[in-house]
């Protein structure tokens, strides 16, 4: 079985040494392998994607717990190849509602074989998705919707959570949360076409340029910001010349970037594609 394992911590010497002996140790094969070092934050980051026996899984995450104790390090262990249930999804808003509750109706209507096990949110617009769907709720951050980033982790790792599913939420994950949860476990929309749209106004900028194609797009996010557009799906919309700027943002909000999202997801948790190497590959 394929078994991912992410380390984060105060960056000191030897951390990769017993994480790297362990997995070879129990005859694992290392098929990937990415360290980074935050210098000015004196924090380290580690990546290890292994394929290993799956009667030894139980081992494995024994074995990197007690390294967690040991080192201090943040270790996580999960394996993409889930058996005996359907991936867990922790879906993150803000302020439109329109993604989350297409994503959530895909899921009760069995097109995306999934279950959510909390919705979570810097602000409290998306409360009442919650409650529509029976899903637990979770306030992350303050009342001026600052989020909290080690809440977060902490909720989706008390829930167990497969995928973080960034359904428009509007805040940049730190790179710690996303080393946290890497190897194409945290999914994103973009309401614009990347790479060609980036920032937070991408509707703004394609009219701009006079554009009569909009899209969005879904993606994996990778902790480097400058790594590249990990694509999972790009879906678009035609305008006739003349449409104004405002339809152009209703059409997409109100209907592409819901269908996007639910075909990104629908993607992952099917495994068709996956992230390798910070590339997306087709699976399937």
């Amino acid at each position: 079985m394929q078994v991912v394992i992410t380390a984060v911590g105060p960056d000191n010497r030897g951390l990769a040494d017993p994480i790297v002996h362990s997995v070879t140790g129990l005859g694992a094969n290392i098929a990937e392998i990415q360290m980074y070092d935050h210098d000015r934050e004196s924090v380290f980051s580690m990546l290890t994607r292994i394929e290993l026996d799956d009667s030894r899984f139980d081992e494995i995450r024994s074995m990197m717990a007690e390294i967690s104790k040991r080192t201090g390090l943040s270790i996580r262990t999960w394996s993409p190849q889930i058996v005996g249930r359907r991936p867990r999804l922790a879906i993150c808003v803000t302020y439109r509602q329109e993604p989350a509750l297409a994503l959530l109706r895909a899921i009760r209507d069995g097109r995306v074989k999934a279950d959510v096990s909390l919705l979570a949110g810097n602000r409290p617009n998306c409360r009442g998705l919650a409650e529509q769907f029976d899903v637990p709720w979770f306030q992350i951050g303050d009342s001026m919707g600052k989020p909290d980033d080690e809440q977060l982790i902490a909720v989706c790792d008390e829930h167990e959570v497969d995928f973080i599913v960034l359904a428009r939420y509007m805040r940049i994950l730190p790179a710690a949360s996303c080393w946290k949860y890497a190897g194409g476990r945290i999914i994103n929309l973009h309401h614009g076409l990347l790479p060609s749209f980036p920032g937070i106004q991408p509707y703004h900028d394609a009219y701009a340029s006079r554009m009569l194609t909009y899209g969005a797009t879904c993606h994996f996010i990778v902790p480097d910001l400058d790594a590249g557009c990990q694509i999972i799906y790009q879906s678009t919309f035609l305008v006739p010349p003349g449409t104004s700027r405002d339809e152009i943002i209703r059409r997409g909000q109100q209907d592409n970037e819901p269908h996007c999202l639910v075909e990104g997801v629908r993607r992952v948790v099917d495994g068709e594609v996956a992230l390798h190497f910070n590339r997306v590959v087709a699976c399937k």
